[in-house]
């Protein structure tokens, strides 16, 4: 391949979903002794543990020839008139491979029988959806996919449910069936992708791959949610101010375009930015002079005024009516602090 394409195997890089980073601003913004802090705990734990498990299989997939395979992360593509997601998706000129990647821990029992996937632990049994079905599913979506958007030149789609825990125990029930091949430790990935390659003889070209990648990255798009519906919150609900960056006391106090702590007497000309990316997060990205001086606790309209030109923002509408919509840089390769888990 050219060498622009060898110098970046990972042509979509994995990001931190914009539901935890939603999540996470929710949090920040609910009282301590919201009645819902558990069950947003909750959930925040298991997607965290989700995505834990997505980032430890990026040491395995350094193994991989960088001029053969391209990784793509994250997808999210049409399907007729709803969408599928695919956390990792492998190509190369032979075939296509979807990664499934479950991290958790305990004994793991996959039931052929009633199709759900059992979790011993603790002397504790837990039930949970099959990924088997899910990584089925997502392989025959990408195969109409392909269809209908490349050729009828056939890309094999395989998949794989990959276990990132290595101290996790794998079992069937019944126990005669064989599931090796479709579920696997992460370190006997490379091992897999090997087995998949060298069974394999034809090729596509080199430009239909070319462009399947820039079909795959150009229909991709982000799911859009409120997180506030998520949990049934209502808007009322939540903290508004700017917290302190020091102590994180909540609010700050503007004092002569500074805002200053009240607790630790810091001040800080931009603290309002984390203010606002929480609102964009929260709210939406739109917002109106009246609705940053509500959130920020800024009573001037020219303080207002100030704030939003200084930012540079896209706007619309005129005087009074006029809109702007929130942009921030791309935070969310960040990985730092993901440490939760299941």
């Amino acid at each position: 391949m050219k060498q622009e394409w060898s110098e970046k195997m990972i042509l979509k890089e994995r990001k931190i979903p914009l539901l935890i980073r939603k999540t996470e601003a929710l949090l920040r913004r609910l009282p301590s002794h919201h009645p819902k802090i558990t069950l947003i705990n909750e959930e925040m734990n298991k997607r965290l543990a989700g995505y834990k498990g997505e980032t430890s299989l990026d040491f395995q997939l350094d193994f991989l020839d960088s001029k053969e395979y391209f990784i793509l992360h994250d997808l999210r593509l049409p399907d007729n008139d709803r969408f599928f997601q695919i956390d990792t998706l492998i190509l190369t000129k032979k075939f296509a491979l979807i990664l499934e990647v479950k991290n958790i821990t305990g004994i793991l029992h996959f039931d052929t029988v009633y199709n759900q996937l059992i979790r011993f632990k603790n002397g504790k049994e837990q039930v949970f959806p099959c990924p088997l079905i899910q990584v089925n599913r997502q392989a025959s979506q990408l195969r109409r996919w392909f269809k209908a958007n490349v050729s009828n030149e056939e890309l094999p789609a395989y998949s794989f449910v990959v276990i990132s825990n290595p101290h996790t125990g794998i079992k069937v029930i019944p126990h005669h069936i064989d599931l090796s091949r479709k579920v696997i430790h992460r370190n006997t990935l490379p091992i897999k992708i090997e087995q998949i390659e060298s069974s394999i003889k034809k090729e596509i070209s080199e430009k239909l791959l070319k462009k399947i990648i820039r079909l795959l990255k150009k229909q991709s798009t982000e799911q859009e949610s409120s997180i506030l519906s998520r949990f049934q919150i209502n808007q009322s609900e939540i903290l508004t101010g700017v917290f302190c960056p020091a102590c994180s006391f909540l609010p700050l106090e503007r004092v002569s375009r500074t805002w200053c702590c009240p607790k630790c007497k810091i001040t800080s000309k931009a603290a309002h930015m984390k203010a606002l990316h929480d609102y964009s997060l929260l709210l939406g990205p739109a917002i109106t002079n009246k609705e940053l001086r509500n959130f920020l606790h800024v009573s001037s309209s020219h303080a207002a005024t100030r704030i939003l030109k200084s930012l540079n923002l896209p706007q619309t509408g005129a005087q009074k009516n006029r809109t702007y919509t929130l942009m921030f840089p791309d935070e969310s390769t960040n990985q730092k602090g993901i440490k939760r888990g299941i």
